[in-house]
């Protein structure tokens, strides 16, 4: 768990980029809705999150800067019996005092009446637009000289995790290799990929991740070359691969985890020529990872060795440099090589800094690594053994001082590795 010194911490951060006579408003994620009155199960808002630590809706957080005084003040729900009685228990004013390391805590109830008292002789506005809150957002520009999206001031300090942040996240992980293990073992005794679905999900709830950090993918055979793929529903089928990216949500940070195995426990001579030029571009790409090194270059080298690598196998014919210039790679590796994680799976950080120039890589950011090679059965320009191979291996690189360190090691994806875990449908699993 994240200590609330350290949301202090972050608040307090956020602060000192402020400029003098301002407000900030953060409001909480809304409910939203599924059918008629139902609504889908509630996750707060990153950002909100981030500064707060606080996880029901109907809350809003206020920061006022005159000089170098700075005020902030957490509205919460009052509590209700009634309320609660049809939704759940709620913190209420009482006990948020107690926990929170803020300098007022307010109703929710109070917030139009307090920001007018709050915004009085303020110039500057921070609030983060991408929330929907339109009557208040309306209003508060009335009175503003100018007003800011302060969701890009907390982005931009997500890039860098803290030590509670990756203890969540290799939480996460370790909860998620139990997942893709118990996959793989249950692989064989399996009829759809629902049911292997199931297991995964199962998994991540018995283990107290009570939720996916996304929408997990369960692809066997051609449905791997979808990239999107969640519908989960077709049949295993006998000497086909399946793709399982699948990862939980631990106390709101994200795992994304990719491996392909075979519905038969072996992979096939094509499947396994495939599968190791993947897995040896995903390697080489992770022993690249250190501070200042870009994205882009990890990009360029992961194209680089799967286009000679597909030549190789007679997949892509030609000069590797003019395949790659006129981008005919992209035709079965159409994705980038990763993306930052944290409390989102694609986390809400920056790529580019503020000259619209690529951030190079630092301490304690954290992304992920996923070549992928997709070749669909219909595929006549490739040999028949290759067409309906969708593959991608993915896992969880934290930057070090110097170096890296691989979060998702730990997760078997070497050809050895992945039979080894096969059992057969007698097996105690």
């Amino acid at each position: 768990m994240i200590k609330e010194r350290e949301y202090r911490k972050r608040r307090k951060k956020i602060a000192k980029k402020l400029l003098n006579n301002s407000v900030v408003l953060l409001t909480s994620a809304k409910p939203k809705v599924r059918s008629n009155d139902t609504n889908y199960p509630y996750r707060q808002d990153s950002n909100f999150y981030y500064l707060t630590g606080f996880k029901e809706d109907n809350a809003s957080l206020v920061f006022t800067k005159s000089g170098n005084k700075v005020k902030t003040i957490l509205f919460v729900q009052k509590k209700d019996r009634q309320e609660e009685l049809w939704n759940g228990k709620r913190l209420g004013e009482i006990e948020a005092k107690k926990r929170f390391l803020v300098d007022e805590i307010r109703v929710s109830s109070s917030l139009k009446e307090s920001l007018e008292e709050l915004c009085k002789d303020k110039e500057n506005l921070y609030f983060d637009f991408s929330i929907e809150a339109p009557k208040i957002k309306k209003s508060l520009k009335r009175s503003f000289i100018a007003h800011y999206d302060i969701s890009l001031l907390i982005k931009k300090m997500r890039l860098i995790k803290s030590k509670a942040e990756i203890k969540l996240i290799k939480k996460a992980i370790k909860i998620t290799k139990k997942a893709h293990h118990s996959a793989m073992k249950f692989n064989k005794c399996t009829k759809g990929e629902n049911e292997l679905l199931a297991k995964i999900e199962y998994i991540f709830k018995k283990n107290g991740a009570y939720s996916d950090a996304y929408t997990s993918i369960v692809a066997c055979g051609d449905s791997a070359n979808t990239l999107h793929y969640i519908a989960n529903n077709k049949d295993l089928k006998a000497k086909e691969l399946i793709l399982i990216d699948a990862g939980c949500e631990y106390e709101y940070y994200a795992s994304d985890i990719t491996r392909t195995i075979p519905t038969d426990g072996k992979f096939t001579k094509a499947q396994r020529e495939l599968y190791e030029l993947l897995l040896d571009t995903q390697e080489q790409v992770i022993k690249m990872i250190k501070p200042n090194i870009l994205r882009s270059e990890l990009q360029k080298k992961a194209e680089i060795l799967l286009v000679d690598g597909m030549i190789k196998l007679g997949i892509m014919r030609g000069k590797r440099e003019k395949l790659i210039k006129k981008l005919k790679h992209k035709k079965y590796y159409p994705h980038g090589i990763g993306h930052w994680m944290g409390l989102d799976v694609h986390d809400a950080a920056p790529y580019l800094d503020a000259d619209k120039k690529e951030i190079a890589l630092r301490k304690n950011m954290l992304l992920t690594i996923e070549p992928g090679i997709y070749i669909s059965k219909d595929d006549k320009s490739v040999p028949k053994r290759f067409r309906g191979i969708g593959i991608r291996i993915e896992d969880d690189i934290l930057v070090t001082k110097n170096s890296h360190k691989n979060l998702s090691a730990g997760i078997a994806k070497s050809v050895k590795e992945i039979e080894a875990k096969s059992y057969t449908c007698n097996s105690n699993l």
